[in-house]
């Protein structure tokens, strides 16, 4: 499994949200992440989610067009 990180792309497992490509913007602590883009910026628990081996480059706290815009450059939106 691919390291939590600011900017990593991972996939939604769990909720209404679930199979939907999200970015973690934020950590909170050892159990929840602030992610965003193709999903509602949320907090989020890491068990929800599903990291891949893709990564974007954004800061942390980015905001939603950032990480759009990231994602999009990327070729992921």
């Amino acid at each position: 499994m691919s390291a939590i990180e600011v900017g990593r792309v991972c996939i939604k497992t769990l909720g209404r949200e679930a199979g939907k490509t999200c970015v973690v913007v934020d950590i909170l602590d050892k159990n929840f992440v602030v992610i965003d883009g193709n999903v509602k910026r949320r907090r989020c628990n890491i068990k929800h989610i599903e990291p891949t081996d893709k990564k974007v480059e954004i800061e942390k706290g980015a905001s939603t067009e950032e990480v759009k815009l990231a994602l999009d450059t990327a070729g992921l939106l």
